[in-house]
C-alpha cells in the first residue's frame, strides 16, 4: 500500500506587514497634506500682506548693493595702494625673513602678478614667493634676506642649487629668481647664468623696490610671453 502524503499547508500571510505598510503611507500622506496647507496658508498670507514682500526686496537689493560697493572700493583701495608701493632698502633691511617674503609678493603684485602668494615656510623646496605675470609666466622666488644687508653673509652657488633643481622640475618655473637684499658670489652669478636662473641682487633689488617698473623689464633674457595681454 502506498502511504498518501498530507496536503501541504498553505501559506497565509500576516495581516502586521500590510497594516504597518498602510500606517506608513498614512504618515507620509498625511505630511504631505500638513505642507500643502501650511504652503497654501503662507502664500494667502502673503497676497494679503504683499508689502512684506516688498520691503523683503528692497532690503536684499540695499544689502547687495552695499555689498557690492564696499567690493569695489576695496579693489580700488588696493589698486592705489599697489600703484604706490615703495620700499626703500634700509626698510627692507630692517624686515623680519617672513615679513621680507611678504614685501616681494606685495612687489609683484604691484607689477599686476595678481595672484602672487607667499609660499615660504618648512618644507617650501626652493619656492618662498609664487606668481604668475600678465603674460602667463609662472614665476618662483626664494628669497634671501639679510639682517644686516651688505655686511651679511654672501648667497652662493649651494643656494642657487637649490633653486635650479626645484623651481622648474617641482614647482613649473617659467622663469626661476632668487632675491636677496644682500650680496651673490661671483661663482652664484656664473652658474645662475649657465643655468638660466635670474639674480636679483641688492642693487637691482633697490631699483626694482623703489620704482615702478616691473621685474621683468629690469632682468635680461626673460622668456617670451606665454599669452598676449593688455601690458603688450
Amino acid at each position: 500500500m502506498t502511504r498518501r502524503r498530507p496536503p501541504a499547508r498553505r501559506r497565509t500571510r500576516r495581516p502586521g506587514g500590510r497594516r504597518q505598510r498602510d500606517a506608513q503611507l498614512g504618515v507620509v500622506l498625511l505630511a504631505v497634506v500638513l505642507v500643502l496647507a501650511l504652503v497654501v496658508a503662507v502664500v494667502q498670507w502673503l497676497l494679503a500682506h504683499w508689502w512684506v514682500i516688498v520691503v523683503v526686496l528692497v532690503l536684499a537689493v540695499l544689502a547687495g548693493v552695499g555689498w557690492l560697493y564696499r567690493r569695489q572700493q576695496q579693489a580700488r583701495w588696493e589698486a592705489v595702494r599697489a600703484q604706490g608701493l615703495r620700499y626703500g632698502l634700509p626698510q627692507l633691511d630692517g624686515l623680519h625673513h617672513s615679513k621680507f617674503e611678504d614685501a616681494i609678493r606685495d612687489l609683484m603684485r604691484r607689477d599686476g602678478c595678481s595672484n602672487a602668494a607667499r609660499v615660504g615656510g618648512g618644507g617650501d623646496l626652493g619656492a618662498d614667493v609664487k606668481a604668475t605675470d600678465p603674460y602667463g609666466r609662472r614665476w618662483v622666488i626664494q628669497c634671501k634676506h639679510r639682517r644686516n644687508g651688505v655686511r651679511g653673509s654672501a648667497v652662493g652657488t649651494p643656494d642657487l642649487q637649490v633653486l635650479n633643481g626645484t623651481a622648474r622640475q617641482v614647482h613649473g618655473a617659467d622663469v626661476a629668481v632668487i632675491v636677496t637684499n644682500g650680496r651673490v658670489t661671483a661663482p652664484a652669478v656664473a652658474f645662475a647664468k649657465q643655468q638660466r636662473l635670474h639674480v636679483v641682487d641688492r642693487q637691482t633689488l633697490g631699483v626694482w623696490a623703489a620704482g615702478s617698473r616691473p621685474l621683468w623689464e629690469l632682468l635680461r633674457a626673460v622668456p617670451p610671453p606665454r599669452k598676449p595681454s593688455a601690458f603688450s
